[in-house]
């Protein structure tokens, strides 16, 4: 089975249109090699540790960082465009805050030791960037868990404790020694490295070279 590591953070939307270009080269795989299997593995990045925990307004940090109203319209035109193709279309106008993603990356590390978390990864996608929730709320978060299939009670529990809160810094902190400082990232088979939300075509060629 190939493993592929996925480094991403949820609120950056390159890293949404990154899994549909993922998914589309695992697609290409798999009709080359009908039984070519892979398995995605989640692993958290921070895209600003800083962020506190409540999160901060959406617009004004975005304008400080590109400096100003018009670099940033300019920014989410340039990721509508590239989202399109893809049908991911976002509602950049819907979100009020810069979520602080620790939360998110626990509840996603959570589920990925219950078997698959993608269906979970993408609806916190879509929470983030299509409906403008609050994605660092643990309410919100438990909400969108339920609506994945996961027990409520058991997921509340999870998110009211403080559990695997180091595991998680830790494995943020463990990508960073590796050297990795862009999301999204792909490893696969730890052996091929895609920087970027790239084309299909460049994620499927890494693949196949594991293959081979």
């Amino acid at each position: 089975m190939t493993c592929i590591d996925i480094v991403s953070d949820l609120v950056c939307p390159w890293c949404y249109i990154g899994l549909r270009r993922l998914d589309a080269a695992i697609a290409e795989v798999r009709r080359e090699r009908p039984d070519f299997v892979c398995e995605k593995r989640w692993r958290p990045f921070f895209l600003n540790p800083d962020t506190p925990p409540e999160g901060e307004p959406y617009l004004p940090f975005l304008e400080k960082k590109f400096g100003g109203p018009a670099p940033v319209a300019a920014l989410f035109e340039r990721v509508r465009a590239a989202g399109r193709p893809w049908g991911v279309d976002y509602a950049f106008e819907k979100i009020e805050v810069r979520a602080n993603t620790l939360q998110a990356h626990r509840l996603i590390h959570w589920a990925q030791q219950r078997g698959d978390a993608a269906r979970l990864v993408e609806r916190l996608f879509v929470a983030q960037f299509q409906r403008g929730e609050r994605i660092g709320d643990p309410d919100l978060l438990a909400q969108v868990a339920v609506e994945c299939g996961y027990p409520g009670d058991e997921v509340a529990a999870y998110l009211s404790s403080g559990r695997d809160v180091d595991t998680v810094r830790g494995m943020e902190a463990e990508v960073r020694r590796a050297g990795i400082r862009q999301v999204p990232t792909f490893i696969v088979d730890g052996r091929e490295i895609v920087v970027g939300a790239e084309d299909p075509a460049v994620l499927a060629a890494a693949i196949r070279r594991t293959l081979d």
